[in-house]
């Protein structure tokens, strides 16, 4: 066997290189008992950094438009404001950003209910540092996400 197979290449990474010897994890979401695809599935990694990609653009627009008065370094500062207070308002109330809501995701408890309003501040939070959203688990969840006990389904 080439070593090359037995670790994984870069781009596939170690669970690939792991499902290519025999191991079995499952289907993303499995652990959490959410269905392999359909609504309520894990929603997939390409839409929720498009709905990022809308609320943050929408908050730019905003930020801009409303409190920046046309200095571009100054609405990135007032965006990432924004971008709290839209996800802890719109995700606290009805579990959805526009973003993620053009692009069919909701954001619940690990047990399919809403999340608290601490819960979701934490999430938010953590958003907004970027790292966490960036560190996943085998789920494809963000660090987040763990750590507010939450998931990103699709609707």
């Amino acid at each position: 066997m080439d070593n090359r197979q037995a670790i994984g290449s870069w781009l596939s990474g170690p669970r690939a290189a792991a499902e290519d010897m025999g191991s079995d994890f499952g289907h993303r979401g499995e652990r959490l008992g959410l269905p392999e695809a359909g609504p309520g599935s894990i929603a997939p990694l390409g839409r929720r950094f498009g709905a990022v990609f809308i609320d943050w653009g929408l908050c730019l627009l905003i930020a801009y438009g409303l409190f920046a008065g046309g200095d571009r370094q100054a609405a990135g500062n007032w965006a990432l404001g924004i971008f709290l207070v839209l996800s802890v308002l719109t995700v606290g109330t009805v579990g959805f950003t526009p973003g993620k809501r053009l692009l069919g995701l909701r954001v619940v408890a690990e047990d399919g209910g809403p999340l608290g309003i601490v819960r979701v501040l934490v999430r938010s939070v953590l958003l907004c540092l970027a790292i966490p959203a960036l560190v996943w688990d085998r789920d494809g969840r963000g660090l987040h996400d763990r750590l507010a006990r939450a998931v990103q389904v699709r609707i």
